[in-house]
C-alpha cells in the first residue's frame, strides 16, 4: 500500500535535513516542502500557534515503521506531528517509480 505522510517542521533547515535523511535512507521516493504554514494547535492546555514548514512525504505503508523513527531522531519537537494517509488510487507509473524508489530494505 502506497501512502502520504505529513510531517511538520519548526523551520526551513529542519525540513531539509529530514527530507534529504528520508531521501537518503530509501524510506521516501518524494518529499515536498511547503514552506510558511501557520499551525493553531492544543499544547500544555492552551491554544497555541506556530509559523511552521510542512513535509508531504510520498513512500510506502512497510516503510512507515522506519519513517517514524527517523523523524524522531532528526526532529525537534517533542511530540512531533507524523500521520500517514492511505493512497487509494493514483497514476500507475508515479505509483511504480515510488515503489522502485524506495526498493531496498523495509
Amino acid at each position: 500500500m502506497y501512502i502520504v505522510i505529513f510531517i511538520t517542521c519548526a523551520n526551513k533547515k529542519e525540513a531539509k535535513k529530514i527530507a534529504e535523511r528520508l531521501i537518503k535512507e530509501k524510506l521516501a521516493a518524494c518529499v515536498n516542502i511547503v514552506d510558511k504554514i501557520e499551525s493553531l494547535f492544543w499544547w500544555e492546555s492552551k491554544i497555541d500557534r506556530s509559523q511552521e514548514v510542512l513535509l508531504v512525504v510520498k513512500s510506502k505503508k512497510v516503510k512507515l515503521p522506519r519513517i517514524i523513527n527517523s523523524v524522531r531522531v532528526a526532529h525537534s519537537y517533542k511530540v512531533p506531528e507524523i500521520i500517514a494517509l492511505p493512497i487509494v488510487a493514483g497514476y500507475k507509473p508515479y505509483l511504480e517509480w515510488i515503489n522502485d524508489s524506495v526498493t531496498g530494505g523495509s
